[in-house]
């Protein structure tokens, strides 16, 4: 099993029309280069597999242990992942992962991280009703009572309460991939992804079937 799975960033929606004039929205993706960083085999790790690295870091902004991890032919990368194959011997330490591995009509899974929004009350974070908008009321967004007082004069778990919105690891299965730009290293999804402009995402390869 060779690698497919690569680190990309997301650059943005967009949207193609097919020969028909059909509309189809899709999701920018810088996807690599990635560069095999290291690997691990089942002798020594237990598993094989091989680190990717993505997104070039100037010398200035890396520190000694953390240069460390990379050899004298592989520069420094923002972000690195490991992707577990069986073949490791077909790859060797420098080597570019593209995005030539995805085709047309490819099925992927997409893992990013959700945009963050903060502390949010409980009307926008779980949808309640709040109370009357009339005037002098105190009670127009609140969560209201989350418990008896006396018994058991505690607040269960799991309660909804006031809480940090977003910033979750999040992934979106079963997308097709309708465009691959090899030259630029860019993929064209179908579909929205998780998390900001620029933001790294991860592109998983599910199989290859049909694509629109």
């Amino acid at each position: 099993m060779s690698v497919e799975s690569i680190l990309g960033r997301k650059v943005g929606m967009t949207q193609i029309f097919t020969e028909e004039g059909q509309v189809i929205p899709v999701t920018v993706i810088e996807a690599g280069p990635c560069v095999v960083v290291s690997k691990r085999n089942i002798a020594r790790d237990g598993y094989n597999a091989v680190s990717l690295g993505f997104d070039q870091l100037r010398e200035k902004h890396v520190s000694k242990p953390y240069a460390g991890q990379f050899t004298e032919n592989v520069k420094p990368t923002r972000h690195i992942k490991e992707v577990k194959i069986d073949d490791i011997e077909s790859y060797n330490i420098g080597d570019e992962i593209k995005a030539s591995i995805f085709t047309v009509g490819d099925t992927v899974d997409v893992v990013g991280t959700s945009k963050g929004k903060g502390m949010q009350g409980v009307v926008k974070l779980h949808g309640m009703k709040g109370g009357k908008a009339t005037h002098g009321s105190n009670h127009h967004r609140r969560a209201g009572a989350t418990g008896n007082s006396a018994d058991p004069a505690r607040v269960f778990p799991g309660h909804p309460m006031p809480a940090r919105m977003g910033g979750k690891r999040v992934t979106v299965t079963n997308l097709n991939v309708v465009q691959v730009d090899e030259e630029k290293n860019i993929l064209l999804i179908k579909g929205a992804i998780p998390g900001r402009h620029g933001s790294l995402v991860t592109i998983i390869k599910k199989s290859s079937g049909k694509g629109e």
